[in-house]
């Protein structure tokens, strides 16, 4: 069994999607049915909406989207990370309406995107420290030289379930693992922060990728975090850039051949159970 921890969903004609126009690769609709068909053909049995960074004004619309299609007959969703804005005077109120959503599994504010320093605002790191004690994670995007900022994050809420998504963004496509491989190993020491082992095949060159090219990076990261601290992401549709979900699937088992099948079931399903009490 697979649970995947990072769907993305585009619907165009209900939200706004300010950096689509950026990205004509993904600049059309994407709904739950096309991922559906593909994602029970590999096995995937559940899977948690991840935030899409919509308009903010449509961030509420966007979990309201997605719950109401996960009601459907035969729907996949079981949860969503919801978008936020930390860095806000309403997020306190905001956060407490999503406690009380059954539906909401956590919190995700794309931080390669804005300032390095925004993260370091009291408001921002205040507001992160109210979610100790609650269900909520939040998940961490960060580039590999924001890794500090995340593990910042982390120290500063000891209390908060942090997942760190698409095993630290390192550059696949470059080569490069630093510093990327020293900042894995240093934030996988903070025992609330999970990695996500997802993304890695939109980093790396779309053409002539193997598994071979994907291995040092996720064997290093599984390695940093050890098995009891790993789940697993589709990234669709994002992964379609490197193969499609299919592929992305087929690569993960490859990665896995030579792990047990309780490790193996951990970083599929296990994990996320636990973390997101599934």
């Amino acid at each position: 069994m697979i649970i995947d921890t990072h769907l993305h969903l585009i619907d165009r004609s209900a939200l706004r999607y300010p950096w689509l126009a950026a990205t004509p690769a993904l600049n059309r609709d994407f709904p739950e049915g096309e991922y559906a068909v593909q994602a029970q053909r590999a096995g995937i049995k559940a899977a948690l909406h991840m935030e899409v960074d919509v308009d903010p004004a449509d961030i509420d619309a966007e979990t309201d989207h997605v719950n109401a299609l996960a009601g459907r007959r035969g729907s996949l969703l079981v949860g969503a990370i919801a978008s936020c804005r930390p860095e806000e005077k309403g997020f306190a109120p905001y956060l407490e309406r999503q406690i009380a959503d059954p539906f909401v599994k956590g919190f995700r504010r794309v931080l390669h995107v804005v300032p390095d320093d925004l993260s370091d605002g009291a408001l921002f790191r205040e507001n992160i420290k109210r979610m100790a004690g609650s269900h909520l994670t939040f998940d961490l995007v960060v580039q590999p030289h924001q890794i500090p900022k995340a593990i910042a994050l982390a120290d500063l809420a000891p209390d908060v379930a942090f997942v760190l998504d698409h095993c630290g963004v390192p550059d696949i496509k470059g080569g490069s693992e630093h510093p990327w491989r020293g900042h894995m190993t240093e934030i996988a020491r903070r025992p609330n922060v999970t990695a996500k082992i997802s993304g890695v095949v939109a980093y790396a060159n779309p053409d002539n990728w193997t598994v071979e090219t994907l291995k040092p990076y996720v064997e290093h990261t599984i390695g940093a975090f050890g098995w009891n601290r790993v789940v697993w992401g589709s990234d669709w549709p994002v992964c379609t850039l490197g193969g499609g979900l299919a592929v992305w699937v087929a690569a993960t088992h490859a990665l896995l051949a030579g792990a047990s099948l309780d490790e193996q079931a951990k970083l599929l399903s296990g994990n996320a159970r636990k973390l997101w009490r599934l």
